[in-house]
């Protein structure tokens, strides 16, 4: 969806205004209504989780109701006005926030007609995404890309590590399954490779656990394992986001001759001035 598609052109028309007042956060009276939609969002949702406490439900029931419809008339208002702000409103109902907007909305007028929809309310928290317009938070873009190149570095000694611990897991949850009997939980070998990786990964629910002292010995030697491997994935991301970040120093941080910045990680020449960077 590209913002001039959307954007009324006439600054005089009243839908104009309106718009500057639902999509731009730029604008002191646009920044306070995002900030009060966030607030009724957070709230609708808070009453959405207390309402699910049987006992606070017995107390409070009948006024989280009252608050829920009010709540969901507000977003609808909401809805309505963010469609008729705009000059081709299907490009906003199809829009990622259009989308998320109206999964929103749904639960609501869905509990009329289905019992238990309005557990669905939850789904308000995606609204809570806006937040990223508010504070602007797009100049974070560039480490995001440079936090992905690091896991895309890794990615494939990641796997082998991981296709490893798999295999071990497999081989330790064979044997477990030949040590222990099977009233003892291990009563096939998915069952017992399913210990293995709750051991290994260091969880232990609990649920099945060895009696035969073999079996103790072999749960104590996937212990160790699992301590020995836990820090194994950390070191390799860290290894390649250490080998990104030498590779990021060597762009300039000002231009050599204009000393401006905030050049482009693959820029080669000045963004302001035109000379090369290197």
């Amino acid at each position: 969806m590209k913002y001039e598609d959307i954007k009324p052109s006439n600054k005089t028309d009243w839908r104009f205004k309106l718009h500057e007042v639902i999509y731009e956060s730029n604008t002191p009276a646009g920044k306070a209504f995002d900030i009060g939609l966030l607030i009724a969002i957070f709230t609708s949702i808070m009453v959405v989780m207390l309402d699910s406490v049987i006992s606070i439900h017995q107390q409070y029931g009948a006024l989280f109701n009252i608050l829920e419809w009010i709540f969901a008339a507000l977003f609808t208002v909401e809805y309505i006005l963010r469609l008729i702000s705009v000059r081709k409103p299907i490009l906003f109902v199809l829009s990622p926030l259009g989308i998320i907007d109206l999964i929103a909305l749904l639960p609501s007028y869905l509990s009329i007609f289905f019992i238990g929809a309005q557990s669905l309310l939850v789904f308000r928290a995606l609204r809570l995404l806006r937040v990223f317009r508010i504070f602007k938070l797009g100049r974070f873009l560039s480490e995001i890309n440079f936090l992905t190149q690091a896991l895309k570095g890794s990615l494939r000694k990641i796997s082998i590590f991981l296709l490893t611990v798999l295999t071990i897991t497999i081989i330790l949850g064979s044997i477990m399954y030949l040590v222990e009997k099977r009233e003892n939980g291990f009563s096939n070998i998915p069952e017992s490779i399913y210990w293995a990786i709750v051991t290994i990964t260091t969880v232990g629910y609990g649920d099945i656990s060895p009696i035969t002292p073999m079996g103790k010995l072999v749960a104590s030697i996937v212990m160790l394992i699992g301590y020995a491997i836990i820090a194994v994935p950390t070191g390799i991301i860290t290894h390649d986001i250490a080998i990104a970040a030498r590779q990021k120093k060597e762009l300039p941080e000002s231009c050599p001759n204009c000393s401006r910045e905030g050049h482009d990680s693959d820029a080669l020449f000045c963004k302001f001035c035109g000379s090369s960077l290197y």
